[in-house]
């Protein structure tokens, strides 16, 4: 037996040196095995050869059937550590998908510039994701607020609007292209704040904004952007917000001069009524259609608009309560002015 062991390391010996791979090395030693086999079965007892080999029949076939035993324990080990591998992978790879904390990696990457500014850090981020914010209008000041606060990372934006996109709409709407005119405003928003962050929620509402709805539809959210161009209209979101205690950032535009500030009557601040009481006289508020308005002057005011938004919800810097903003494009100047809240108010005196 132990001539055939020494052939047996022999042959592995130069399958090793010729690089041969195991499981040709494996066959190598079968065969040698099986030859064995041949040689105790055919030979008569006593021959030299099996002298030679040494051990009797029964020997080589005990020692068969336990290589076979300890080689079929090799292959179960093998493949139930490969399935385990298989499984720990799996998990891994599941676990790296799933956010970690209450941003996923290509959150955390985009909004990297924000969690870095010491006034707003990961916190204000946060607030930022669990905020809601209403904006009604998605004109030109609607526009550039809400690819903004979309871009800023505000988790759930809504916007109201009635109209739909026009050709004269894109000298300053830049929300709204070339390709989506005549499509509802709401819906071509919907489109542009998608492009920009897909982690957020959208809900557009292409409707007007009636008193019927107004308080039903400002309760599902945090904070209200007014950037409409009708008296009406806003003395409506006014009246809304003042009855649910939101605050609204308002703005506006004409021409060359644009002006911004936050109405909040529960946080000590005017309502509108309290700085315009009564509708303005037919030719003082004329909207941009009708006297005009350069493009990148919605452009600035939304984004004002769309940044103290952003100042509200993460309580970074002074807000523009008791403040109001205004910005001549065609003087570059601003100035602003304090504006109080009215006791004899009809519409907030009671809040």
């Amino acid at each position: 037996m132990l001539f055939v062991l020494l052939m047996a390391a022999a042959l592995w010996g130069i399958g090793h040196l010729m690089k041969a791979p195991i499981q040709a090395r494996l066959y190598m030693l079968g065969l040698l095995y099986v030859a064995v086999l041949a040689a105790q079965l055919v030979l008569p007892d006593g021959h030299p050869v099996r002298v030679t080999l040494g051990g009797s029949l029964g020997e080589w076939l005990l020692l068969g059937v336990v290589l076979a035993m300890v080689l079929a324990y090799r292959v179960i080990l093998t493949r139930l550590r490969g399935r385990a591998e298989t499984l720990e992978a799996a998990r891994h790879a599941e676990t790296a998908s799933e956010p970690q904390g209450p941003f996923s990696d290509a959150e955390t990457e985009r909004y990297a510039r924000h969690i870095m500014l010491p006034d707003i850090g990961g916190a204000g981020q946060v607030a930022l994701k669990q905020a809601s914010v209403l904006v009604v209008g998605a004109g030109g000041l609607g526009s550039p607020a809400l690819l903004y606060l979309a871009a800023a990372g505000v988790g759930r934006i809504g916007v109201i609007d009635h109209d739909a996109v026009s050709l004269s709409n894109l000298q300053r709407q830049i929300a709204h292209v070339d390709a989506r005119i005549d499509m509802p405003k709401v819906f071509s928003a919907q489109a542009a704040i998608v492009a920009i962050n897909p982690h957020i929620e959208v809900h557009p509402y292409h409707r007007e904004l009636t008193e019927d709805v107004a308080e039903t539809l400002f309760a599902e959210f945090d904070l209200i952007l007014d950037g409409t161009d009708s008296y009406a209209v806003r003395d409506r979101v006014n009246r809304a917000a003042i009855a649910l205690g939101r605050p609204v950032i308002a703005g506006a535009i004409s021409a060359w001069e644009g002006q911004l500030t936050l109405y909040d009557p529960a946080g000590g601040a005017p309502c509108m009524a309290c700085v315009f009481p009564e509708a303005p006289a037919p030719g003082l508020s004329a909207t941009c259609a009708e006297t005009g308005v350069i493009g990148a002057l919605p452009g600035v005011v939304g984004s004002m608009m769309a940044l103290e938004a952003i100042k509200e919800i993460t309580g970074a810097g002074q807000s523009l309560r008791g403040r109001m903003l205004i910005y001549d494009a065609l003087h570059a100047e601003t100035r602003q002015i304090n504006v109080q809240r009215r006791a004899d108010c009809a519409v907030c005196s009671e809040v």
